[in-house]
């Protein structure tokens, strides 16, 4: 039998749990297809000395690029309860990417209406009055330079699809790696298959309210070590 893959827990409580995430692996997949869904049931199964089903809600998601923290629930009631949180927006969510060039000024808000475009995996921005806008604000704040750009703190108001990285490309500043908003500077290991690759797009903490507690959580996620190569020399 094979050895589940190693998951990074950050913070476990009842049947909350909150992982590490590494770039390149999907949050969800059909099955047969590695994602984490399948590396948490499976590191649990093992853990547990379970043969049996092992439930496990997903109440929000982050891009397969993208690497940072992810809350997973062990019932249904804490995902519900956990999913009514992302959805009404009362989850903190800090981000850290890394772009091309010198944002200008350092500290400000983007706003902007998009919507996920149609049969593809991607998403663009549009007008106001087109029927598919959905509204995508997010403040950054610059932390400092990098080889390639400047380092940036970001804490998303919305949680749209691909928002961060279509929010920076349009303004001229891709997240690095991300070629599929334009991106010409490598990040991390080029491997083969594109789809495994990373971003330097990290979901650097995220603080919500316990599903059955009701206390406070606030999980930082640390980073990368393909990150060091984005440190000034």
């Amino acid at each position: 039998m094979r050895e589940p893959e190693s998951v990074e827990i950050l913070y476990e409580e009842g049947p909350c749990l909150v992982v590490c995430k590494p770039s390149g692996v999907l949050t969800q997949a059909p099955a047969g297809i590695d994602s984490m869904e399948v590396r948490i049931k499976a590191y649990l199964r093992a853990r547990e000395q379970k043969t049996g089903n092992i439930y496990l809600g997903v109440p929000h998601r982050l891009d397969r690029p993208v690497s940072g923290a992810m809350v997973f629930a062990r019932h249904s009631r804490a995902c519900r309860r956990l999913s009514e949180q992302f959805e009404g927006r009362t989850v903190g969510k800090v981000y850290w990417a890394c772009v091309a060039g010198q944002v200008e000024p350092a500290e400000g808000t983007w706003q902007d209406t998009m919507r996920k475009v149609p049969g593809a995996a991607r998403a663009e921005l549009v007008g106001e009055a087109h029927p598919d806008a959905r509204p995508a604000t997010l403040h950054y704040r610059t932390l400092g330079r990098t080889r390639h750009g400047c380092w940036l703190k970001i804490e998303l108001e919305t949680g749209r699809t691909h928002q961060v990285r279509l929010q920076a490309a349009s303004r001229g500043h891709p997240v690095l790696g991300d070629g599929l908003y334009g991106s010409t500077i490598a990040f991390g290991p080029q491997t083969d298959d594109p789809r495994l690759r990373a971003i330097a797009l990290h979901a650097r903490r995220l603080a919500f309210q316990h599903p059955m507690t009701r206390q406070e959580v606030v999980v930082e996620a640390p980073l990368p070590t393909i990150w060091e190569e984005l440190l000034p020399t």
